[in-house]
């Protein structure tokens, strides 16, 4: 049997933020168990993007993964453009309203995983388990116990782990919280998201675009390509799901029409430049984001609408604020798991989870069809907010992940707004 202070299902980003968080502020071991591969990157973007906002970055860079980011590929944007196809109004942000260089970055979710990787293989207190996936989970009154499937390889079987906690951060259909059966509520957005790679022959302009349309929010992400400067962006179009799978079922010239048509021709003729994938949206907030001694983080607690862009930053500062919260819990090298401590974690994260999952209903039930008095009412409102300045820096401030109660990891020293 081999022992580990923290078991963390899930090699994913958010699980290996805290595996290098723990890592950094603590001297306790962690074992990660994930049998997804890295792989090297094609030339031309991947297309599961991430928008990392400032406080993520901060994360980052405290973990000496930023720059590694940085020289791998990714895109800055300084300027947000966000306008009603129906209604009239208009949203332009730019890094200019406030002191900072840029508004955020789009990243390839690839990429940061990869720089992720790497960075943890590099330190001897964090073990890979890759092989074969857990297939049983025994909870003691100190430690977890996890058993693994056989490989199919012929390989031996791993050896179980023994550890203090495990921490669920694989994802929306987590396998932890199924296994625990820990309840959510759940909500079908009643929307299915199509993400794909488009080229824009007037180039992203280092913006991010969205517009609301009457069937749901289109974003255009500007991306990084050295191929292709300026031109490529990578879409996300949030719509019904009978309409999102007319779209699919488009021919690539006729969605290409219909998508430059969507955009007003502002990014001037789109076209793909990938394959489409469409997937259902579904929020979803876990009752209780710890069990015993076990708990979930990023995606494997909560899910919500991508019209902001804000899920995985949410994921990322979950990962701090643990690590942060475990500090405070080790003593002589050791970990001493305190309830008290842990529900803390569990009340801060869940309370910023709640927060943000209302207010992208919020938003989305702003820009549901309505009738032609309520979409005037709605641009007339856009446009009075595009003219209130304090307003918009406090929208920017948010976007850029400025909050009275951030992880250490995560703070940044605040520039004058």
């Amino acid at each position: 049997m081999k022992k580990a202070d923290i078991l963390i299902i899930g090699g994913g980003m958010v699980g290996l933020t805290l595996a290098l968080a723990v890592r950094k502020l603590t001297p306790l071991t962690v074992a990660i168990v994930d049998t997804a591969p890295v792989s090297a990157l094609s030339s031309e973007p991947e297309v599961r993007v991430s928008a990392i906002n400032a406080a993520s970055e901060q994360i980052f860079t405290q973990l000496d993964v930023w720059q590694d980011i940085l020289n791998t590929r990714a895109q800055a944007y300084h300027h947000m453009h966000i306008w009603d196809k129906a209604g009239y109004g208009q949203l332009l942000f730019d890094d200019s309203q406030v002191d900072n260089p840029q508004l955020g970055y789009i990243i390839e979710n690839k990429v940061i995983r990869n720089c992720l990787w790497a960075k943890a293989e590099q330190d001897s207190g964090i073990s890979f388990y890759t092989q074969s996936q857990i297939s049983s989970l025994g909870m003691g009154d100190e430690e977890v116990f996890a058993s693994f499937d056989t490989p199919n390889n012929g390989q031996a079987p791993q050896l179980p782990i023994m550890a203090n906690l495990v921490i669920g951060a694989d994802g929306a259909n987590s396998w932890l919280r199924q296994q625990l059966d820990m309840p959510m509520v759940f909500r079908d957005y009643d929307h299915h998201a199509i993400v794909a790679t488009v080229a824009c022959s007037q180039g992203h302009q280092n913006t991010a675009w969205q517009v609301f349309l009457p069937t749901g929010p289109l974003a255009f992400l500007p991306l990084a390509s050295e191929k292709n400067e300026q031109q490529l962006a990578s879409i996300v179009w949030s719509t019904s799901p009978d309409e999102a799978k007319r779209l699919s079922a488009l021919s690539p010239e006729a969605f290409n029409k219909e998508i430059t048509a969507a955009a007003d021709g502002k990014l001037g003729v789109i076209s793909l430049a990938s394959e489409r994938f469409s997937y259902p949206l579904t929020m979803r907030l876990a009752q209780n984001f710890m069990q015993e001694r076990a708990i979930l983080i990023g995606d494997a607690a909560h899910t919500i609408h991508p019209l902001a862009g804000q899920g995985v930053n949410l994921g990322l500062k979950d990962a701090a604020a643990l690590a942060e919260c475990l500090a405070l819990q080790v003593e002589n090298n050791s970990l001493t798991v305190s309830q008290k401590t842990l529900k803390n974690f569990e009340r801060w994260r869940k309370n910023d989870a709640a927060e943000m999952i209302a207010a992208m209903e919020a938003i989305k039930q702003v820009f549901t069809p309505q009738q032609k008095p309520t979409q005037l009412l709605r641009g007339i409102g856009m446009s009075l907010l595009n003219n209130l300045a304090p307003v918009k820096q406090q929208m920017i401030k948010q976007a850029l992940g400025y909050q009275h109660h951030l992880p250490s990891l995560a703070k940044i020293q605040q520039r004058k707004l």
